[in-house]
């Protein structure tokens, strides 16, 4: 009897410890260090400055526009189009391991560690030295070709996404992914981020508000973000506390018959 007791027990606390509460589920809870809903959490965004392997969209538009011709590629496709991420690719400023780009008539010019305001002052100034007169009125715009990054791990849907924003927070990444799986480890994401001297890997805990205030809450190019499993999940546990209940159930009945079983030995 003390040993079906016991199973009982194993039994019942199994089903406790593999739940999945609310605490791991929910982004953003404040866990103290907010008193009230009216106060402001100030997000850390820096601006991004370039980074080898970066494409780079760069626009001359002047009053001739035959004059910008030649900075300007044609583009016969919508940039949001399979075909027009290629496009990009092809016909974008891809920074080399020395941190330049080939800029028509211009060369090479250094982007490495600039922010894109300050490549679009820096082109404007060499196009007007070398090639325009102040009369010309240039206008130049130069964007990343799209915000590229890996999502991986307990997500719905793994793999490599762009999106054409000026800037996205991790939690917009990992919805455009499917979101994280109830199994995932909300607690302890991994971003591993690309710098000049190499790669780093960083934590962040998007069930804490206070997330907002760190500086991986906004997502860089090239970024790679891991999302781990719950440690309930290596130990066997299921999604949802049915599925849950339904393995315990399952361990419970066979507990029980090799109890009895053994018992009649």
């Amino acid at each position: 009897m003390k040993r079906l007791i016991l199973f009982i027990c194993l039994a019942i606390n199994m089903f406790f410890f593999s739940c999945i509460t609310n605490k791991d589920l929910v982004y953003l809870q404040d866990k103290g260090t907010v008193l009230n809903d009216s106060l402001l959490i100030r997000e850390t965004s820096k601006p991004y400055r370039v980074q080898v392997n970066d494409i780079l969209s760069i626009k001359v538009k002047a009053l001739d526009e035959e004059l910008t011709a030649i900075f300007n590629p044609v583009e016969t496709t919508n940039a949001l189009t399979t075909q027009g991420q290629a496009s990009l690719y092809f016909n974008g400023f891809t920074v080399d391991l020395h941190g330049n780009i080939k800029f028509p008539i211009l060369g090479d010019i250094n982007v490495l560690g600039f922010t894109v305001e300050e490549i679009e002052d820096q082109v404007k100034v060499e196009l007007l030295k070398q090639y325009f007169k102040e009369t010309a009125d240039i206008f130049v715009t130069v964007k990343l070709a799209g915000l590229r990054y890996t999502v991986t791990g307990e997500v719905s849907g793994a793999g490599v996404y762009t999106l054409y924003q000026g800037r996205v927070n991790i939690i917009e990444a990992l919805a455009n992914a499917g979101d994280v799986k109830n199994t995932g480890d909300r607690k302890d994401i991994l971003v591993i981020r690309q710098y000049p001297q190499g790669q780093k890997i960083h934590h962040i805990d998007l069930t804490d508000i206070v997330a907002m205030q760190s500086p991986f809450y906004y997502i860089q190019p090239n970024d790679m973000i891991l999302v781990k499993p719950l440690k309930r999940k290596a130990l066997g546990a299921d999604e949802t506390a049915t599925q849950t209940l339904t393995t315990v159930a399952s361990i419970f009945s066979v507990l029980v018959t090799t109890y009895f079983l053994t018992r009649n030995l």
